[in-house]
């Protein structure tokens, strides 16, 4: 359905048209989420720039998880997926990933805080959305930052997820809602996990604009 992220988010970009020139703030949740919201940000004017999202993942499988948490230390934890593990277990990778949070805050935004969020209308992007763990911690922050208007805006999402993050955000646009939705990276032709030297050079990009 796309060719990669970069279509992913010029297809994106035409379906939030109504928010072009409107002096919103477009954050990508990274690294996926980058190459998407680059595009998006071009196509609108807006202004551009990263929050920083880390998944909960389980010990013995890295590629699932049990939540996440944000840069601001809002937290989210799916007390099903979390029920297997203890409390000890739990806390040690809130700690791992909060490390890695400062890490990518200073690699990818080189230290700098997030753009100040009150009163504006943001939109979150990433690549898509599976649990959507990440996605709920980054509209926690959001909404304690007291943001005007949350807009979610990812290329495919599975139906159930979507609609319950449908009643968290303010609006949500997804653009493929597969009947038998396995992973984000089945719509994708050309798919591989971002790297931070590609992500590095997405940012220096949209900083040269």
């Amino acid at each position: 359905m796309f060719e990669n992220r970069q279509d992913a988010g010029k297809k994106l970009a035409a379906a939030l048209e109504k928010y072009k020139n409107k002096g919103v703030l477009v954050l990508a949740l990274p690294k996926g989420g980058i190459g998407v919201a680059f595009e998006v940000a071009k196509y609108l004017n807006a202004d551009f720039s990263l929050m920083i999202v880390r998944k909960l993942p389980f010990p013995d499988n890295p590629e699932g998880g049990f939540g996440a948490i944000a840069e601001d230390g809002s937290i989210y934890i799916n007390q099903e997926s979390s029920c297997y593990l203890s409390k000890n277990e739990i806390k040690d990778i809130i700690l791992f990933q909060k490390d890695e949070i400062k890490r990518r805050i200073t690699l990818l935004r080189k230290g700098k805080p997030l753009p100040e969020l009150r009163d504006k209308t943001v939109i979150l992007i990433d690549d898509g959305i599976a649990a959507g763990s990440t996605m709920r911690a980054a509209i926690m922050l959001c909404k304690k930052q007291k943001v005007k208007k949350i807009v979610v805006a990812v290329p495919v999402a599975g139906r159930e997820v979507a609609e319950q993050i449908k009643k968290l955000a303010d609006k949500i646009i997804v653009l493929e809602m597969p009947p038998f939705f396995r992973a984000v990276a089945q719509v994708y032709k050309n798919w591989y996990d971002v790297s931070d030297k590609e992500a590095l050079k997405i940012i220096a990009k949209n900083n040269r604009q």
